[in-house]
């Protein structure tokens, strides 16, 4: 028989219960960033000994490395494809343009509420309506409204925050510009779940000195030269360092997933030496020095340390991830990718068989460069039918003969056509005549 006494004591202790609110857990903040113009080949966690990359290194050793991302070989095209999660040839019309009415991750994070910026380069149409428009709800951007002729994106950079254009100045310099606002947009929104995309400015060309390079000091600002490049490297890396920083000085580390990547191979006047040998940038081909790029994930306390995936990653596969991330399950657009959170999280996860490039640039001499490719890890299949054991010829020197293939490589071939002939069956926006569309002389 319970005893009145302990009977009050249940009563109390239900009706304490009964006032407790189950309080989800807030939905993890997102930063994606993306280095312009940098290869696999320039990370020290990745193999190279010439790049100095303390920071990143630190990342991969406390989250996840991937073996096999591949971007698009440009700027814009990689842009398009990272947000809007859809193969080049369902959407990319021009260089240094998205088309206004596409739908982008911002976009899909602003809907459940997550507060958005971009901060960094642009390049996606010459209005500063756009940002906006694709879902930011705050910028901070070069190569906005303004066009390059106008201002450069280091020393004196021409700057448009939230849509005013910052004064001028020439002991300024623009990537740190950058990096402090996305310092400030995080601190401003560390109470609600936020997205940041920082494309950073960071390691385009011109190869000018860092303000950690002695020619700073002595006012050599604008003297270009690829020695230079590995110091950009170093003060990418040490911008990543700071906002990595700030992150964690606010106790958000444990819900926010860093992503880091490059948007192409490097610059094709840039050889580094890797891996036993001298590699050529090779920005602007659909080779794997012109698609190869870092991938890193972070997230404190969600992805296990020292991870190393060797299965293939597309740039389609961002916006279903961000969306998965979010916890967003009705998403009604089309996306071409696949969501790596799984993966991330330690969870089952089959990798993908192989991995689809469309590349059209539409500018000046990179038409001679556009294609269709499909691959595994180790092999490579062109539209045009030449087929590499990319694994062993990196540079693509010595395509193999159809007719002498192995039972095993005769099998990823004919799986690998049918990839190119099914997407050929899906239509295409290349020109018919194989000229590309009019757009801007910019090659940035």
């Amino acid at each position: 028989m319970i005893s009145p006494s302990f009977a009050r004591h249940i009563i109390i202790v239900l009706a304490l219960l009964s006032l407790v609110r189950i309080v989800p857990a807030a939905p993890p903040n997102i930063i994606l960033i993306m280095a312009d113009d940098l290869g696999y080949e320039c990370i020290g966690a990745n193999g190279s000994t010439h790049y100095k990359t303390p920071r990143l290194d630190a990342l991969s050793r406390e989250g996840m490395r991937f073996t096999h991302a591949y971007s698009q070989p440009l700027c814009t095209p990689t842009r398009v494809q990272l947000m809007t999660g859809k193969h080049n040839f369902r959407n990319y019309t021009q260089f240094a343009y998205m088309n206004p009415e596409e739908k982008t991750f911002a976009h899909a994070l602003k809907d459940v509420g997550y507060k958005t910026a971009i901060v960094g380069k642009w390049q996606l149409g010459y209005d500063s309506t756009l940002p906006p428009r694709f879902g930011f709800d705050e910028h901070c951007l070069w190569q906005l409204s303004a066009r390059k002729p106008e201002g450069e994106r280091y020393a004196n950079p021409l700057i448009e925050q939230n849509g005013k254009r910052l004064p001028r100045d020439p002991d300024a310099y623009g990537p740190d510009i950058f990096c402090d606002f996305a310092i400030d947009f995080v601190s401003r929104s560390k109470d609600a779940p936020f997205f940041l995309y920082y494309p950073m400015a960071l390691t385009h060309n011109p190869f000018v000195p860092t303000p950690d390079s002695a020619e700073w000091g002595s006012g050599d600002r604008y003297a270009e030269n690829p020695r230079h490049f590995a110091e950009m490297v170093t003060y990418m890396d040490k911008n990543i360092g700071r906002l990595v920083d700030h992150v964690a000085s606010l106790g958000l580390s444990e819900n926010t997933l860093f992503l880091f990547t490059g948007d192409n191979g490097t610059n094709r006047n840039i050889t580094s030496p890797f891996q036993g040998r001298m590699l050529q940038g090779g920005k602007g081909s659909l080779t794997d020095a012109g698609t190869h790029v870092p991938l890193i994930a972070w997230w404190a306390g969600t992805i296990k340390p020292g991870q190393t995936f060797e299965g293939l990653v597309g740039f389609e596969d961002f916006f279903p991830t961000l969306l998965d991330v979010a916890g967003v399950s009705d998403y009604k657009g089309r996306l071409d990718g696949r969501s790596l959170l799984p993966l991330l999280k330690g969870q089952p996860y089959e990798p993908k068989p192989w991995q689809f490039a469309h590349y059209d640039p539409r500018w000046g001499d990179n038409s001679a460069r556009r294609g269709r490719t499909a691959r595994t890890t180790d092999y490579k299949l062109y539209g045009d039918g030449r087929f590499y054991h990319v694994a062993s010829d990196f540079d693509e020197a010595k395509p193999l003969n159809a007719a002498t293939l192995s039972p095993d490589a005769a099998s990823i071939r004919a799986m690998l056509q049918q990839v190119l002939d099914d997407f050929e069956k899906q239509g295409s926006v290349m020109s018919a005549d194989g000229a590309p569309e009019k757009a801007g002389k910019q090659k940035d």
